[in-house]
C-alpha cells in the first residue's frame, strides 16, 4: 500500500480490480464512491482505508511546550510532601541537563475527581471536571534532557536525524478526508526547538508537510495560512492557468520519467487552489453560537488566544483534517520553569485549562470525541528535586501525557513513576510505544507504515514501539 518513487505505482483502484479479494461490482462502487473524482490521477492526498479497525479519524495534538511539571499537575506523590527538602533516596540519573539539589514539594493541592477518583492538582480545576473522559498515562520516558533533540523525539521518533513528523505518517497512511484541505495543520506552532522539523515530512512526499497557521510570536487572531487569498485574478483565470502548468508539467514528465520534486509541486499547487474557498471558512469563527465562544474562554483576555486555537482546532476536524497540532508556547516562559515555578505554570494553567475542557465539552456534545483522539503532553516532565530555590529541571526519565475520546478509556490511569516522580517505573511507555499506540488508534500498523528512503525501509517508530492495547475500551 506504501510506496516511495522508486517504487512502481500501482493505485489502490487499480490492485483490488486485479486480485481475487471478493470484491463485488457493486462494492467496488461504493467503496470508491468519493475518490471517483480523483480516481483518474495519483492523488498523494487522496482517503486511503486503515489497515487495522480504527477507533479514531483524526488526533487533536495539544503540545505544551516547555515541559509542565508531572507532580505538579495530574501525578501526586504524598512523599514528595512528606520529605521534602531532603535528598532524593536513591541515584539520580547519569546525564542530566542542569543539576539539582533536595527534592520539592509541590506548591499546589491534589483532589480526586469524578466517578474515577483520579488525581488531578488544583492547577486545572475546570479540567478536573472532565476528568472522566481522561486516559492518564504517568509512565512515559524518553531519552533526551534537551528541548531540542526531546521535542524532534515527541515529533518524528528520532533525535538526532532530520525524519517525518508524526502527522506527516498520518498524512502519508490515510490522506485527507476533504480534498480541499490538508491532511495535516499545526496550529501556532514554536520556530523553536527543532522549528520546522517538528512539522517536516521530511523524505516523505511534500504533500504530507504540515500547514502552518502562524507561528508562536503572533497571537492566533492573525493566524493564518500565508498567502491564501489572490486579490489580483479571479478564480476562473486562476484554474485555467493551472491547467496549463499541469499540462505542461506532465509532458515534461512523460518525455523525463519520474520527478517526485515536480510531482510534489504540481499537487502543491493543486492543494493551494482548492484551499482558497475552504480554509477562509474554517477559520472564520462568526457563525459561532456566544456561548459556544464563551465554552472555550474567548470572552477573557487570559483564555482567549488559546481558546482561538482550540475552536480552530475543532472547526479543522470537522472540516476533514487527520492531524491538527495546536501549541501553547508565547515564546517567552512556556512552561520551562527552572524559576518561579509557582508564579508561571499558574501563569500557563490559567490560558489553558478552561480551553481545553471546553474542546472536551463540545466535542462530546457535537458527537465527536468518540473519533476523535485528543493527545495532550510535551516533550519531557521534570524533576521532582529543586534546581533554584522554586525551579525543576527537565525530566525525561518519566512524566504524564493523557488522551481522551477516540477509543480509549476514559477515568483511566496507566503507569506510574517511582514514589517521588523521577523514573518511570510501572507499565513504562516509551515515547516510539506511544507513537505506535496512536497510530494504532488511526487504523495503522506502525510496522508496516513504511518508506523506502536511502536504500532502507523507515518507519516513525524505527525498529521499535509496542501498541498499548491495556488503553483501549
Amino acid at each position: 500500500m506504501f510506496h516511495n518513487a522508486l517504487t512502481p505505482q500501482v493505485s489502490r483502484r487499480s490492485l483490488l480490480q486485479r486480485s481475487a479479494v471478493g470484491f463485488g461490482s457493486l462494492a467496488l462502487a461504493s467503496m470508491f464512491a468519493d475518490e471517483s473524482a480523483r480516481a483518474a490521477v495519483d492523488d498523494p492526498l487522496a482517503a486511503r482505508l486503515p489497515l487495522v479497525a480504527a477507533r479514531a479519524k483524526r488526533i487533536i495534538f495539544l503540545l505544551m511546550s516547555g515541559g509542565p511539571s508531572q507532580v505538579d499537575t495530574f501525578d501526586h506523590k504524598p512523599l514528595l510532601d512528606r520529605d521534602d527538602g531532603k535528598p532524593l533516596p536513591f541515584p539520580k540519573p547519569r546525564v542530566q541537563f542542569n543539576s539539582t539539589k533536595n527534592l520539592l514539594r509541590s506548591p499546589w493541592k491534589f483532589r480526586q475527581h469524578g466517578e474515577s477518583g483520579l488525581w488531578v492538582s488544583e492547577l486545572f480545576p475546570r479540567l478536573a471536571e472532565r476528568v472522566d473522559d481522561l486516559c492518564m498515562v504517568h509512565s512515559i520516558h524518553g531519552t533526551n534532557p534537551a528541548h531540542g533533540g526531546a521535542m524532534m523525539k515527541l515529533h518524528t521518533g528520532s533525535d538526532s536525524f532530520i525524519r517525518p513528523s508524526i502527522g506527516s505518517w498520518v498524512s502519508y497512511g490515510l490522506g485527507t478526508e476533504n480534498s480541499n484541505l490538508p491532511a495535516f495543520v499545526t496550529i501556532c506552532p514554536t520556530l523553536a526547538f527543532g522549528g520546522v522539523n517538528n512539522w517536516s515530512s521530511s523524505f516523505l512526499p511534500a504533500a504530507h508537510n504540515g500547514t502552518a497557521l502562524g507561528d508562536a510570536s503572533v497571537p492566533s487572531i492573525k493566524a493564518r495560512v500565508k498567502f491564501i487569498q489572490n486579490s489580483k485574478l479571479p478564480r476562473a483565470i486562476q484554474r485555467l492557468q493551472l491547467d496549463r502548468l499541469k499540462a505542461m508539467n506532465r509532458q515534461y514528465l512523460e518525455r523525463s520519467g519520474a520527478d517526485a520534486s515536480l510531482e510534489a509541486r504540481i499537487d502543491s499547487f493543486e492543494l493551494a487552489f482548492r484551499m482558497q474557498s475552504e480554509i477562509p471558512r474554517v477559520e472564520d469563527l462568526s457563525g459561532e453560537s456566544a456561548s459556544t465562544l464563551k465554552l472555550y474562554g474567548m470572552d477573557e483576555p487570559v483564555t482567549a488566544n488559546f481558546g482561538r486555537m482550540c475552536l480552530l482546532a475543532r472547526r479543522f476536524a470537522e472540516a476533514g483534517v487527520r492531524f491538527i497540532q495546536v501549541t501553547h508556547n508565547d515564546d517567552k516562559v512556556q512552561w520551562d520553569q527552572h524559576s518561579n515555578l509557582k508564579r508561571d505554570h499558574e501563569k500557563n494553567a490559567r490560558e489553558v485549562d478552561l480551553p481545553i475542557a471546553g474542546l472536551l465539552t463540545d466535542l462530546k456534545q457535537r458527537g465527536l470525541l468518540e473519533d476523535t483522539l485528543i493527545w495532550w503532553g510535551s516533550e519531557f516532565g521534570r524533576t521532582p528535586t529543586a534546581e533554584s530555590k522554586d525551579g525543576r529541571d527537565h525530566n525525561p526519565e518519566g512524566f504524564t501525557m493523557w488522551l481522551a475520546g477516540g477509543g480509549v478509556k476514559g477515568g483511566f490511569r496507566y503507569g506510574a513513576t517511582d514514589d517521588y516522580g523521577y523514573f518511570a517505573a510501572e507499565n513504562k511507555v516509551h515515547i516510539h510505544d506511544l507513537h505506535a499506540t496512536l497510530l494504532h488508534a488511526m487504523g495503522l500498523d506502525h510496522e508496516q507504515l513504511t518508506y523506502r528512503h536511502a536504500g532502507r525501509d523507515f518507519r516513525l517508530t524505527d525498529v521499535e514501539g509496542n501498541v498499548v492495547t491495556e488503553l483501549f475500551a
